[in-house]
């Protein structure tokens, strides 16, 4: 039996090669955190991390997934302790509707990962270019029809700068 890692814990993947990673967690798996949005990749609601990489749920097979660590918005949390980005979200009032909050909250994880990793984005190599605009960058593929960015960006830079203590 095929099987990933997720949340932590193994779970059996679908016999249909056809489900989608986002239809896997909602109609096999009743993890709802993760949400439908365009059903095209171009929101970033349904974003998840993929063995350290933000992924979009509903563009991947979850077939494909096999031996995978899959993290979704129920799974970044440390027992009963928010993930820092979490807790700076909540603090810095980084969402209104919440609707694309959680996946803002596992590309903002994985932005942060990338940035311990050295992982260059687009405007790294301009020696203009500030943390903000670098950030604004990394989350560009996350949507947020209520305009919730700059408190987004906000929260990022918080945690980055607790990690920097």
């Amino acid at each position: 039996m095929a099987t990933l890692r997720l949340n932590g814990k193994d779970v059996s993947l679908p016999e249909d090669p056809r489900t989608t990673l986002l239809d896997f967690l909602h109609q096999h798996l009743s993890l709802f955190g993760t949400k439908k949005g365009c059903d095209h990749g171009q929101c970033g609601a349904c974003t998840v991390i993929v063995d350290g990489e933000r992924v979009n749920a509903c563009l991947v097979f979850a077939f494909q997934l096999e031996d995978c660590e899959v993290t979704t918005i129920e799974g970044i949390a440390n027992d009963d302790a928010l993930h820092p980005l979490q807790q700076a979200f909540i603090e810095r009032d980084a969402f209104q509707c919440g609707y694309c909050t959680s996946g803002q909250l596992c590309s903002g994880v994985s932005l942060l990962n990338e940035l311990k990793s050295g992982d260059p984005s687009a405007v790294t190599y301009s020696s203009r270019a500030s943390l903000k605009e670098d950030i604004s960058e990394r989350m560009s593929g996350n949507l947020c029809r209520c305009g919730a960015y700059p408190n987004i960006v906000d929260a990022i830079t918080d945690v980055i700068a607790l990690e920097r203590q």
